[in-house]
């Protein structure tokens, strides 16, 4: 099994490359600030965010500015990865007619590029961490864990959309209004502690907010998630990219059909 994969990984690897550089060059292809503007416009994002609710909730969190920034960042990294990885297959259609190749590489790029979009805003996210003093210490490491099962769970989702995209483009409207309605119930701007302990525990029910809640509970707070996040994260993914790789593989034979 594993020197299938290795043999697989290796056919494939250099168009694999190819798709994530270009995945990530065209999204700044005819703008004048480039690369910049990935950092310019989260921003700009946070500054409208937190002019707006300050007034409601920043004088009763601390650290404000990196509060919210934890939680844009989160939800931005999952809405960027499964809305450009549901278009993946049918805005590659061209590639897929002509030669033979794993159809999920297209979906792993949108995936890999949407992930180093997210390194670059952590570097401005330490920033801030720097500026606002929150402390820094040995446990920011952890950030690791749920950075990857949200890469893991993204997938899974896109992996669903992304076949579900190639039967019924409607799809896409519906999501933009789901995506809206998950930032809503992620909590990026508000404090999930002021509700009752039951609307906490409900909470977790929520794949987004359980990944916020781990990256400030360790950036924030300094302390390290209950074991049960972690539980709850590994099985958000695993679950999502099971379910995915099931709905995938099932409508696989179909997708050049009806693109």
């Amino acid at each position: 099994m594993k020197n299938l994969i290795a043999d697989r990984w290796q056919k494939y690897n250099f168009l694999f490359e190819q798709l994530v550089a270009r995945d990530f060059k065209q999204r700044y292809k005819r703008t004048y600030l480039g690369i910049v503007w990935s950092l310019l416009s989260p921003l700009l994002h946070l500054a409208v965010m937190v002019l707006v609710f300050v007034n409601f909730f920043g004088r009763t969190i601390p650290h404000f500015v990196v509060y919210v920034f934890i939680g844009l960042k989160v939800f931005t990294f999952f809405k960027e990865a499964t809305t450009r990885g549901m278009s993946s297959l049918v805005a590659n259609r061209n590639i897929l007619t002509k030669i033979k190749a794993p159809k999920y590489l297209f979906l792993l790029s949108k995936n890999v590029a949407s992930l180093l979009n997210f390194g670059l805003m952590l570097i401005i996210l330490f920033a801030f961490v720097l500026i606002d003093g929150v402390p820094i210490h040995p446990r920011f490491i952890l950030i690791v864990y749920p950075i990857f099962t949200l890469l893991l769970f993204n997938i899974g989702v896109g992996l669903i959309l992304s076949a579900l995209y190639v039967f019924f483009k409607d799809i896409g409207h519906l999501y933009e209004i789901f995506a809206m309605l998950v930032m809503w119930l992620s909590a990026v701007f508000y404090d999930i502690s002021n509700f009752s302990e039951t609307v906490q525990r409900l909470a977790l029910i929520n794949p987004i907010f359980t990944h916020i809640h781990f990256m400030r509970s360790v950036i924030l707070y300094g302390v390290v998630p209950e074991w049960y996040v972690f539980a709850i994260c590994a099985a958000y993914a695993a679950a999502m990219l099971a379910l995915g790789a099931f709905f995938y593989k099932r409508y696989n034979y179909k997708f050049l059909y009806y693109m």
